[in-house]
Parts: C-alpha cells; sequence; structure tokens
C-alpha cells in the first residue's frame, strides 16, 4: 500500500559532518534502530552565529561531535520540533555547554486528555523536563546573523511539533512529521490522526523544494511525497473500514488484517498507527466503539 511513496533509505554514518546546503550542516547521533533509522539527526544552521536544530539523545559522544563542530562558533540558539527524547534529551548539555536560549513549542502534551483508566502507551518516549525559554507559535521566526528560521506548526506525531522553514535556502526543517525513509507513527494520546492529516495538507501549498527530516536523508519532491504519503493513509484507512465491513473487531486483530507480512518488532507500532486511525473513524462518526476510543477496545463499521 506505500509502493507509491518515494523513499529513500540509502544509509548515512553517524558523527560525520556533512554539508546538505549553503546554510545547513547535519550530524547524526548513534541511536540507530528500527523506529529512528541511521539516528536522529542534529541540524546546525548558519556559520559563525548558529542554531541547533534537535540537540538529539543524551548521548555524550553526540554532544562531543556537536561541540567540536562548532569550534569558534556561538551557538545563539537551541530548537527542538518536538519533545520526544531522541530529539530533546541533548538540551541540558547543549545549554551548560553554549548558554543559548531553548526555542520550541512549549512543554510536551498529549493531543487530548486522557481516558479514565487510560494507560499512554509510548509514555517512556516522551521528554517531560524540556520547558523551552521561548515559547513559538506557528508563524513565529528566529533570527541569527545570516539566517532566519520559521515555524510551522505541524500536530499529528506528536501535539507540539513544529517544523522549521530557512529562509533562502527553501529548505523545511521537517522533524519527524515528514521523513524520506518512513511514513510517521501516529499514537493517542500523544499524537492525533486527524491534526496530522491536517498537517500534511497544510504542507502541499508550502514553497520549500527540499525537506531535511528528524530521521534519514533529504525528501526531494517534497510536493509529491507528502501527497503520495496522504494517499497511502487514506488506502490504510479504507483498508480498515473493509475489515470492519467483515464484523467487529480488536485492533490487535485488525493490525493482523491492515499490516499483512509485517516485521513482528513494528507490529507494536502498526497497532499504535491503527489505534489512531480509529480514533479519528470514530470522530468522523464512521467507526463506533463503546465508550471513547481506547488501544484495548472493539470497533465496528457505524
Amino acid at each position: 500500500m506505500s509502493e507509491d511513496i518515494p523513499y529513500n533509505r540509502e544509509p548515512a554514518a553517524p558523527g560525520v559532518v556533512e554539508d546538505l546546503s549553503a546554510n545547513v550542516r547535519r550530524i547524526i547521533a548513534p541511536n540507530g534502530g528500527p523506529f529512528t533509522f541511521t539516528g536522529t539527526c542534529s541540524y546546525i544552521v548558519g556559520h559563525g552565529s548558529v542554531a541547533i536544530v534537535d540537540p538529539g539523545p543524551d548521548d555524550a559522544g553526540h554532544v562531543a561531535a556537536l561541540l567540536a563542530a562548532l569550534e569558534g562558533e556561538r551557538v545563539e540558539a537551541i530548537v527542538v520540533t518536538h519533545t520526544h527524547r531522541d530529539h530533546s534529551l541533548a538540551v541540558p548539555a547543549l545549554v551548560a555547554a553554549t548558554g543559548a536560549r531553548t526555542f520550541g513549542a512549549g512543554p510536551h502534551r498529549s493531543a487530548r486528555p486522557m481516558h479514565r483508566g487510560e494507560v499512554n502507551l509510548l509514555d517512556a518516549a516522551g521528554d517531560m523536563s524540556f520547558v523551552p525559554d521561548v515559547v513559538l507559535a506557528d508563524g513565529e521566526a528566529i533570527e541569527g546573523r545570516d539566517w532566519r528560521l520559521a515555524a510551522v506548526a505541524t500536530p499529528g506525531h506528536c501535539a507540539n511539533h513544529l517544523a522549521f522553514s530557512l529562509s533562502g535556502d527553501d529548505v523545511l526543517l521537517s522533524g519527524d512529521h515528514v521523513m524520506a525513509w518512513s511514513t510517521s507513527i501516529v499514537a493517542p494520546p500523544d499524537g492525533a490522526m486527524g491534526e496530522y492529516m491536517a498537517s500534511l495538507r497544510k504542507l502541499i501549498g508550502r514553497p520549500e523544494t527540499r525537506y531535511f527530516p528528524g530521521h534519514g536523508g533529504p525528501v526531494a519532491e517534497p510536493q509529491r511525497f507528502v501527497e503520495a504519503t496522504i494517499r497511502h493513509r487514506l488506502m490504510r484507512e479504507a483498508s480498515i473500514l473493509e475489515a470492519l465491513r467483515q464484523g467487529p473487531a480488536t485492533i490487535a486483530a485488525l493490525t493482523a488484517k491492515v499490516y499483512t507480512g509485517i516485521q513482528p518488532a513494528l507490529f507494536g507500532a502498526a497497532a499504535l498507527n491503527l489505534f489512531a486511525h480509529l480514533e479519528d473513524l470514530v470522530q468522523q462518526g464512521r467507526a463506533g466503539t463503546q465508550g471513547p476510543p481506547s488501544f484495548e477496545g472493539t470497533y465496528w463499521l457505524a
């Protein structure tokens, strides 16, 4: 169902400083895995007076690599696209080393209130300690000597997710909202499928010609890529509705039907994505369940 998405899964080595554009350098953290690909991408924006976007995980070697790459330069801003631990845990070490101010959409938060008795299955993924010095709203910008980053609110993967448009480079630092190597996981209550889809549609009309994501390589032809991602999600939604036409089912049963041939290690993530689709379908009145949508619930066609 995702064959029409033009993925780019070319590997890249961690710890290497790479020039991606005239104003953007990248260093990948050594935290590769099934959900992070080759590792978290930390970006250095500007020269001489710079911003660091997504400092990455709490890894002393990665922090040292960033600081070595910035020898003789001043860090003006530390910017966080969203508060998942693989993106923001290195903030305290970098603040201690540079004294820079921090920027983001605010502390970690859920897309909706928790239901009574609900357990957040991805609670450990959230960085509850990060509180930015400056809270950015959609369209607000951070400016340095030769760079300007404008916040683009893109909730869905995470409620406080921001992408950043770099003026003059036709570049969008897209965080985990759009990645070339894989579609993003959307897991309630931290994430919301309706918001994620709206954020994808928001990007279609934007002018940037390259996306630099939180994991993996650059996204080429981003409008085409985003359109393919939207089609993929709508096809997934249609598959869920088709499975529900066969009768009421649990998320585990639906995941086995809809994600045929999936690797066992990715089954849990697929089930969370499917939960997000079901939550959205219930909100639209196209699927039903008893009480608020839950991961343990049974669902049926409305």
